[in-house]
């Protein structure tokens, strides 16, 4: 699940993500201040929330952070609006520490690379086009569903025929201060801990 928030430009409205893919075609059924948007299956794709500030608390002009309490908000909002539908939400970290185990060639472009990113409990395949990225190092990952501070939401994808799972992130795209203007990732000490949450200090 991912939420946006912007009181200014949008109003006292809360966007909802509940799927990674836009559906094709949009059906919405209202209830009270939740207008629920659906594709042509009528499975639940997201939701607006008007009125936002009465259901959670929300910081304008900052990213909303998906948590438990940020849930059971949104889930009492919905039966509040009677709405019946169960929130299931991944609350896992989407910024973690990443660890490159291998790095080769694209079989299909010269300056992309195929590497093994181990992430904790699972390995990624994550195609990269850095640079600087090399084997042994600890990076940052962005996994699937992440939400980049551009706003780019970060999915499945493949990539001149292969498959990418995430992306090794660079200082710029995290938007980390004093982050370097040259091309290439953020490479991280030796003892960050694989795995770990990245945690974007600004």
């Amino acid at each position: 699940m991912n939420a946006f928030y912007n009181k200014q430009g949008v109003g006292d409205v809360l966007l909802v993500q509940l799927t990674l893919e836009k559906p094709d075609k949009i059906h919405t059924e209202q209830f009270g201040d939740v207008t629920l948007i659906k594709n042509d299956q009528q499975e639940i794709a997201g939701f607006n929330l008007f009125q936002a500030s009465d259901y959670a608390d929300l910081q304008e002009g900052q990213p909303v952070e998906v948590t438990e309490a940020l849930v059971t908000a949104l889930q009492n909002a919905l039966e509040k609006n009677g709405v019946s539908h169960t929130l299931e939400v991944d609350l896992t970290p989407k910024f973690v520490v990443g660890y490159v185990e291998s790095k080769d060639k694209h079989p299909n472009a010269d300056k992309l690379n195929v590497c093994q990113v181990a992430v904790g409990e699972e390995t990624l395949q994550i195609v990269c086009g850095a640079p600087n990225v090399e084997a042994g190092q600890k990076v940052v990952v962005a996994k699937v569903g992440a939400v980049m501070p551009s706003g780019m939401i970060i999915r499945d994808a493949e990539l001149r025929g292969v498959a990418s799972s995430g992306m090794i992130c660079s200082g710029k795209e995290l938007d980390l201060p004093d982050a370097p203007a040259e091309k290439g990732i953020l490479v991280l000490p030796e003892d960050a801990q694989t795995g770990s949450p990245f945690e974007m200090k600004v």
